[in-house]
């Protein structure tokens, strides 16, 4: 598993953005592809998740009804569109993958690899 996210960038609030994070060695192994993110001082939070085997999503409550989380597989890519950003929504955002079957998928520990991060500003 290589992931490789792409899309961040600044926005004024209301607005919205795509973010995508490719599997760049294809995606077996990848069991779920999860985004977070990620404010100085503060916590890792959970976004979004999917999975590839059956499509199951799964949502933090922060951004349920704003955010999409989906995935093509025949370009080993997850994309996070982001609708009615919000200033607290400016963060850098990760994506991640777990490779074994875990409770949740909303914890950080329960991915094994992580991409590089990508920016997001959301201003007022």
């Amino acid at each position: 598993v290589q992931l490789q996210a792409f899309g961040g960038g600044s926005v004024q609030a209301g607005g919205s953005l795509r973010l995508s994070c490719t599997d760049i060695r294809g995606i077996v192994g990848n069991y779920v592809t999860g985004w977070f993110r990620q404010t100085p001082g503060k916590e890792r939070e959970f976004v979004a998740a999917v999975s590839w085997k059956d499509g199951t999503i799964f949502y933090g409550d922060s951004v349920k009804g704003r955010f999409t989380i989906s995935r093509d597989n025949a370009e080993n890519t997850v994309y996070l569109q982001m609708n009615s950003l919000k200033p607290e929504d400016t963060a850098v955002y990760s994506c991640a993958a777990a490779t074994t079957i875990a409770t949740s998928y909303s914890k950080d520990f329960e991915y094994e690899y992580w991409g590089q991060g990508t920016l997001v500003t959301v201003s007022s």
